[in-house]
């Protein structure tokens, strides 16, 4: 979310983002809900950690009680973090060490540490983009990049 929420700031305002931590979306918490300023436009997203807590913002935006622009879904409790390709640590480890605190920590100063910060600065995007898909929003990145849903039933026997 921070990272969509970097680019988009940048591509809507045409400004350079002077400040990258969105800490509003940052954290272990099951569902986290933020409105973001981008120039004149309120932005209202959501992050929500495994699919129970998916749901439940789905519902809401079904039920339209939220009205979200972008909704980022992690089916792992803590997403990556804590997600099946990370290292497996021992129960007594876990007992004593908040392992997602502290991969998350590592996770953010690797990213205050790092030149490049912003998903649409990053050279080897760019060259993707350039040579292959062309600009953002044209046909080839909508084909290649965006998800369209089916309802269910069309899947019933």
């Amino acid at each position: 979310m921070e990272a969509a929420l970097r680019t988009a700031y940048e591509l809507i305002t045409g400004k350079e983002l002077q400040k990258l931590e969105f800490e509003e979306v940052r954290g272990q918490k099951g569902i986290k809900k933020a409105t973001v300023q981008i120039g004149a436009k309120e932005v209202k997203v959501a992050v929500a950690h495994g699919l129970g807590n998916a749901r439940k913002v789905m519902e809401d935006i079904k039920n339209g009680t939220a009205d979200y622009s972008f909704v980022e879904v992690m089916a792992c409790p803590g997403g990556c973090i804590m997600g099946g390709g990370q290292p497996i640590k021992n129960s007594k480890t876990r007992m004593t060490v908040d392992v997602a605190a502290k991969r998350a920590s590592a996770m953010y100063s690797i990213d205050e540490r790092s030149t490049i910060r912003k998903s649409h600065e990053n050279p080897i995007l760019k060259q993707i983009y350039k040579e292959y898909i062309g600009k953002p929003g044209e046909h080839k990145a909508h084909e290649l990049l965006h998800t369209h849903y089916t309802p269910m039933e069309e899947y019933r026997i």
